[in-house]
Formats: structure tokens, C-alpha cells, sequence
């Protein structure tokens, strides 16, 4: 571990971290079987955007939360970002939405119906426009498309669909305006997903140009794959712009960040403090997309927010000097060491002793349930529909 002295350099990288937080988070979720609700869930965006203004409140690090179009739909996007603000957070990425009308069931930007990839290409736009109003610089794409059966579709037809509708969204964006495209394995499609990895995002990235960069979902990987590797490897190219924080155990669980492997989570960040691009000016977006089904919403992502920054503090505590020694040394064992010594350190008091300088509460879970917050959006939350995405 490094020595006692550097730490006042770890409690700077840990103040200047960042987490964005996910406004469908706060509401209703399920799997594709059934959708549970909860008490105190919020109704309108405004109400979404409170309850991550409490996250901030509580954890410090969270100035900004993504939101999710339509399911984040107002009429003025002008006030909802003012009403953020009066609340001490900003409105961060801007997602879309081409998966869940009935026109996109063979695909959105790669349907074979040009009626239906001018709608979804439309969508995108629609986006930016949104983007220019509330200040985002994210505009963050996940397409849903693919085939299920062979011969369902034509594949080099699809890449070609999908890269006019990216070339006609980043034509659109303005010059702090960025593209953030997502990829995932599989699911909904099952032959063939148009964005299945981060090679198919990366080198759709590249022919776009500067403003386009992979956004890598640690859920949306086969079981096995080293995702600290595609991180290096983007950060080596430029290339890696935004994370999709969470956990999975079987496919695209979206469980809470470090739950399922908290190792893994601390190899990512190590990677990200080896390439000093911790700091917000590095560019990258640490952002949560989770579904809370069955937890308390607001504490499971509070407890999120803390299971990344454990993970963060832990490879700030790694010793370079001797890790890099080891290495060129052709320690095997002595390098495994160094990283192993950080990752089992118990880095829970620091981060306590770090908010309480921050004027924080040193366990924002514990004080989240002191705040009595929840018992007051329960009981004002009790008439009209909870917002969430159905089942």
C-alpha cells in the first residue's frame, strides 16, 4: 500500500470524484415477468430528480443525474433543469429511447422499413434538441436492434443503417456535444445483436470522428470477459467516454454496483487511476444504470454510490512504484501483491473520516434513514401513477 503520507493526494482524487446517478432508478421496475411497486415512488421527473438531489445531499459526489426521453418527458426541459439546480444538481446525460414502441420490433435505425428508422433517427435528434436546453453534454445510445433467426435480415445491410442514423446524429451535435455509444451481448435479439460489443461501438466511434465514444456497460458482457482490459485498451485510443455502472451474475442483471464482484469493479477503477482519468476534466461519465426491483430505491443506490467509491479509494491506494518495480522486475508474485495489499485494505474509515471533513455524515446510508425522507415522500407520494417503464 502506499505510505500513510500520499494519502492527502487520495482524499483529493476522492473528493474530485463524480457519479452520475440514473433517474429511472428511483422508479418502478421488474423483470419481463412482473413490475413491483413501492411506496414514496416518484411520479413525475421532478420527483426523480429530488430524490437524487437527496442522494447528493447525503453522499456528496452525485451533482448530476441522466435522464431517460420519453419516460423523463416534460413540456419545458428549460424549467426542469432550473428546478434542478435550485436543488444543487444538474441534468447530466440525455438517453433515448427506439425499443419500446411497436414500430421498432424488427429494429429502430436498422429496420428494413425506412418509415421506421426516419421515426427513430428522428428520436435521436429529438434528443439534442433536448441537449441544447438543459446543458447535457451526453448524448448516450443503446439500440436495442437485431435479428433472431438467420436470413431474418441482412447484416452488412443493418451496420449501414445504423452508421447513416449515427452520421445524422453527430452531424447535429454542437461543439460540447458528444456521442456515447453503448453495446450489449444480446437480448432482446438472439442470432444477432447490430451493437454487440465494444469492438462493433469503437469502430463505429472512429468513422464518426472526435465526438463520438464507447459507453461500456459492465453488465453487457459473457460470463468471463476481462472488461479492465477493453478499459485500458479505450483509454489507450481515446476512446472510452462513459461507464454503465452495476452487477451482474447471469446476463444484463443490473444488481448494484460491486455487489456481484467487487474485485472486478476494483480492477476497473485501477485502470482508470492508472490512466489518471479519475478527475471529472479527464472526460469520462461514471454513471449508474441499475433497476432496483426489490430493494429500497434511494438506499440501494446511496449504497452503490458507496460500493464505487470503496472500490476507487482501494486503487488509489495502490503502490505504482512498487507495482511497477515488480513488473519489470518479472515478479509474478510480488506484482499480484501490491495489487492484492490495496484491494484488501479496509478503506471504510477513511472514507468516513473524508466526509466528516467534507461536512458530510461519515455513513450517508444511516443517515438517509435518520433524515426521515422516506416516511415524507411515502406520504406524499400516495395519489396518482408511479412512473416506471411497465411490464
Amino acid at each position: 500500500m502506499i505510505p500513510l503520507s500520499d494519502l492527502t493526494a487520495v482524499k483529493e482524487a476522492l473528493r474530485a470524484q463524480r457519479i452520475e446517478t440514473p433517474s429511472w432508478a428511483f422508479a418502478n421496475s421488474g423483470t419481463r415477468f412482473k413490475v413491483f411497486p413501492q411506496p414514496g415512488v416518484p411520479r413525475t421527473p421532478e420527483e426523480k430528480i429530488a430524490d437524487a438531489a437527496k442522494v447528493h445531499e447525503l453522499t456528496g459526489i452525485t451533482p448530476t443525474v441522466a435522464l431517460h426521453i420519453p419516460w423523463d418527458r416534460v413540456a419545458d426541459f428549460g424549467a426542469l433543469s432550473r428546478y434542478a439546480s435550485d436543488l444543487g444538481i444538474a441534468i447530466g446525460a440525455i438517453n433515448t429511447n427506439v425499443f419500446q414502441d411497436e414500430d421498432y420490433k424488427l429494429g429502430s435505425v436498422t429496420n428494413p422499413d425506412p418509415a421506421i428508422r426516419r421515426k427513430a433517427t428522428g428520436h435521436l435528434l429529438e434528443a439534442i434538441d433536448i441537449m441544447d436546453v438543459t446543458g447535457s453534454r451526453d448524448l448516450k445510445l443503446w439500440f436495442s436492434d437485431g435479428i433472431n433467426y438467420p436470413g431474418q435480415d441482412d447484416l452488412r445491410s443493418r451496420q449501414d443503417r445504423l452508421a447513416a442514423a449515427l452520421r445524422e446524429a453527430y452531424d447535429r451535435l454542437g461543439d460540447d456535444q458528444r456521442i456515447l455509444l453503448e453495446y450489449k451481448l444480446f437480448e432482446p435479439a438472439f442470432y444477432a445483436t447490430d451493437v454487440p460489443d465494444w469492438g462493433t461501438s469503437y469502430a463505429h466511434c472512429v468513422e464518426l470522428g472526435p465526438k463520438a465514444t464507447v459507453c461500456i456497460d459492465t453488465g453487457h458482457h459473457a460470463p468471463g470477459t476481462n472488461i479492465e482490459f477493453i478499459v485500458a485498451f479505450l483509454l489507450r485510443q481515446g476512446k472510452l467516454g462513459a461507464f454503465d455502472f452495476n452487477s451482474r451474475f447471469y446476463a444484463d442483471d443490473d444488481l448494484m454496483a460491486g455487489a456481484a464482484d467487487p474485485f472486478q469493479l476494483f480492477r476497473i477503477m485501477w485502470e482508470i487511476v492508472r490512466a489518471d482519468a479519475l478527475d471529472p476534466s479527464a472526460g469520462i461519465n461514471f454513471m449508474l444504470d441499475q433497476c432496483h426491483n426489490i430493494e429500497a430505491k434511494i438506499p440501494a443506490i446511496i449504497r452503490s454510490v458507496l460500493n464505487v467509491q470503496e472500490a476507487t479509494a482501494k486503487a488509489l491506494l495502490v503502490d505504482r512504484e512498487a507495482l511497477f518495480e515488480a513488473q519489470r522486475n518479472g515478479d509474478v508474485l510480488g506484482a499480484n501483491a501490491v495489487l492484492m495489499d490495496a484491494y484488501n485494505t479496509d478503506v471504510r474509515p477513511l472514507l468516513a473520516e473524508l466526509r466528516e471533513e467534507s461536512g458530510l455524515d461519515p455513513d450517508p446510508i444511516a443517515a438517509y434513514h435518520r433524515s426521515g425522507y422516506q416516511d415524507k415522500i411515502v406520504a406524499e407520494r400516495a395519489d396518482g401513477p408511479q412512473a416506471g417503464w411497465g411490464a
